[in-house]
């Protein structure tokens, strides 16, 4: 049996000024530290590729979007520092995607919880299945959305994120679409499909410095985000090694 620490992948394609980035993991889509620092390093790569004018983030399959961190991971952790390291890595995507000079278009085609939440809502643009519910389960297993939080926050307002911080269950789609995380969703993937590919076409021929301009309004705001995450990763590292955290992350892992 593979390791899920070192298991699943990313792939990068580009096509007519558009790059198409794939992550996946047989678990859900969920996002072990290596996955996450290779899908940071694909995206600061693009970031500096001047024909690129939009970046499409998906996942593989037609399952979940994203199952958030890996628990099996999670319970590696063995004290404060590695904490750390294993929260950062979404922090390290979460910056690639903001500060990354094209569009980030992220297209959901199933449920998305904890960590995942972040990932879309880091997005400049995202469309979805009416299937594709969201969660953030982070206090259910004993920490809290705290590295995603500014980003997750930031896109639904502060009541929203509060609610959904507390009460750890699950929102519908049309939920998401309707406080701003999800900018359309649709019947199903065809439809989501068809709707993404006319968004890729009109920006695949729309001015490339219109692009990072409008980007950089959108994240304005943002510079002191580094130091921000970094130190709510350190929080969350330290919450995982509490006994707490340590009995609910195998209880969910048993699942």
């Amino acid at each position: 049996m593979s390791d899920p620490r070192t298991a699943g992948n990313v792939e990068v394609e580009i096509h007519d000024a558009i790059a198409f980035v794939r992550f996946a993991h047989p678990k859900s889509n969920s996002l072990p530290a290596a996955l996450l620092r290779t899908l940071a390093d694909e995206i600061n790569t693009l970031a500096t590729n001047s024909s690129v004018k939009a970046i499409v983030l998906r996942s593989a399959g037609d399952g979940a979007f994203c199952a958030g961190a890996s628990f099996d991971e999670m319970k590696s952790v063995t004290d404060a520092a590695s904490g750390k390291e294993f929260f950062s890595g979404f922090a390290k995507v979460i910056l690639a995607m903001t500060r990354a000079p094209q569009f980030v278009l992220t297209r959901v085609q199933g449920k998305v919880t904890g960590g995942g939440v972040g990932l879309v809502a880091a997005s400049d643009y995202s469309v979805a299945v009416k299937g594709a519910s969201i969660k953030l389960s982070e206090l259910a297993v004993g920490i809290g959305p705290f590295v995603i939080g500014p980003v997750v926050e930031r896109r639904l307002g502060s009541g929203p994120f509060t609610d959904l911080a507390i009460d750890a269950d699950w929102r519908d789609a049309q939920w998401a679409e309707r406080h701003g995380l999800y900018s359309h969703v649709y019947e199903d993937v065809e439809a989501m499909d068809t709707a993404l590919a006319k968004v890729m076409d009109f920006l695949a021929s729309a001015n490339p410095e219109a692009i990072r301009q409008m980007k950089k309004v959108f994240w304005a705001d943002t510079e002191h985000w580094e130091d921000l995450l970094d130190h709510r990763a350190k929080i969350s590292g330290a919450l995982a090694l509490s006994v707490h955290t340590r009995a609910a992350i195998e209880k969910f892992s048993k699942r």
